[in-house]
């Protein structure tokens, strides 16, 4: 691909952590008497903000209970940190090779900021990145607010980027602002449903997505 900017969704794309959002987040809501849903349902749900997600899992659910839930949630979350090796085998060098071909490379995230900051230190992968957004301090996915402000950074246009993700959230985004975007199935969500939202390519392999990226 001849593009300018890569720009990485984190969790379920570059991170093996959907399993411990999913569970940490299920735990959190039946401590509290929200019902126990399939794990399924808590692995559909990441890459959205935590609003968005807990609106999606639990309608109705009110300000009062979404802070308790977050609370809870972030008691479990924390407990685990991010480490070199829970990113994806591979990705490390992947992320390391965008940036010695003189392209930017980027993350937009659905975690918040404090989650990021501090799994950008402890992966080992912070150094790789020009900027990221979280949905805590824009918009959740799929609006495509947070890429026009990674543009933005960059004064690129759509085109220039791509987008990598594991979830249909991140292809949609991309996908509203005629932004390329590439699935990756080793994360949350099918294949089936990746390509649904019509992206460039869907990839199951590190190897894969190295040969569409030209690296």
């Amino acid at each position: 691909m001849n593009v300018k900017a890569v720009i990485f969704d984190w969790d379920g794309t570059l991170i093996d952590s959907v399993d411990h959002i999913a569970e940490s987040l299920q735990q959190a809501a039946i401590e509290l008497g929200y019902p126990n849903l399939e794990l399924e349902a808590y692995r559909d749900i990441v890459g959205l903000g935590m609003i968005e997600a807990l609106h999606k899992l639990y309608p109705g659910v009110s300000d009062e209970e979404i802070v308790r839930i977050r609370e809870g949630y972030a008691g479990y979350f924390f407990k685990k940190v991010t480490t070199p090796q829970n990113v994806f085998d591979g990705m490390a060098d992947v992320v390391a090779d965008i940036r010695t071909s003189g392209r930017g490379c980027s993350v937009a995230t659905g975690k918040s900021r404090r989650g990021l900051a501090q799994a950008l230190t402890t992966s080992g992968l912070g150094h790789h990145f020009d900027t990221s957004r979280c949905a805590d301090e824009t918009r959740s996915k799929p609006d495509p607010l947070m890429l026009e402000e990674i543009l933005e950074f960059y004064g690129f246009q759509p085109e220039d980027a791509v987008m990598i993700g594991d979830t249909h959230y991140d292809l949609e985004m991309a996908k509203r602002i005629g932004m390329p975007a590439i699935g990756v199935e080793w994360g949350a969500h099918s294949r089936e449903v990746l390509l649904d939202c019509q992206p460039h390519a869907v990839v199951n392999s590190v190897g894969d997505l190295r040969r569409v990226l030209g690296l």
